[in-house]
């Protein structure tokens, strides 16, 4: 998220590379509960990592995103409102710089762009499977695609480093610092040394969230695009 002619709609460590029409989408995490840990290490942070995975079933957060490239120097920053309901469903909203939107009802994904007016709609399923968006939203088995180390403590946060299996990913890892059971911050490690960072605040754990939040309705005039699920998913 850039430049106004030039900007992405999500990171594309979050779902991987899309293509919307007149421009590449690339979407977090970011952003959106943790799968269950099976033959996770056994240590406080994996205990976390659990404690998160089982007993949280709605969440509701802000969050600020901040992309670095190797040398450490900012690159973009976002700001926005992110739900989530397991299984499956997750609202994640960019309100600065600008308004963005990925909608998630356990069946479909939306993505919606309001400059452009289009919205891209794929399965869901397979669309997210083994990508950081169902960290967040599903229960299912982590250890499918992730490696998952205790990483230690940092600010009274206990850490959670996960590896992909997969060498062809856009990240090579991606951390989860949890305090008190749930989320705080993501931190996701590209290839070329590049960190996406989301930190959460206003965490909201095990309360009402409205069902609405993960229906997407698209505004008179927009384009839907309507794709089948990425290759190899």
């Amino acid at each position: 998220m850039t430049k106004k002619g030039d900007r992405t709609i999500f990171p594309k460590i979050f779902l991987g590379a899309f293509c919307l029409q007149r421009k590449i989408v690339l979407s977090p995490f970011l952003l959106v509960g943790m799968l269950a840990a099976a033959n996770a290490s056994a240590g406080a942070e994996t205990d976390a990592l659990q404690r998160f995975v089982t007993t949280v079933d709605t969440l509701s957060a802000s969050f600020t995103q901040v992309q670095k490239d190797e040398n450490g120097a900012v690159l973009s920053s976002s700001t926005g409102r992110m739900w989530l309901a397991r299984p499956g469903k997750f609202r994640w909203s960019y309100e600065k710089p600008y308004a963005q939107l990925m909608v998630c009802d356990g069946k479909e994904l939306w993505q919606y762009d309001p400059d452009l007016a289009q919205a891209m709609v794929r399965p869901a399923g397979a669309t997210l499977q083994g990508t950081p968006a169902q960290l967040l939203s599903d229960r299912a088995s982590l250890d499918a695609h992730f490696r998952i180390e205790p990483a230690g403590s940092e600010n009274g946060a206990q850490r959670v480093r996960l590896l992909p299996f997969s060498a062809n990913g856009d990240f090579k890892s991606v951390e989860l610092l949890l305090k008190d059971g749930v989320p705080v911050q993501m931190r996701f490690h590209d290839p070329l040394g590049g960190v996406n960072e989301v930190a959460f605040s206003e965490v909201r754990t095990n309360k009402p969230v409205d069902a609405k939040l993960f229906r997407f309705d698209p505004p008179k005039g927009t384009e839907i695009i309507r794709t089948e699920a990425p290759a190899g998913k």
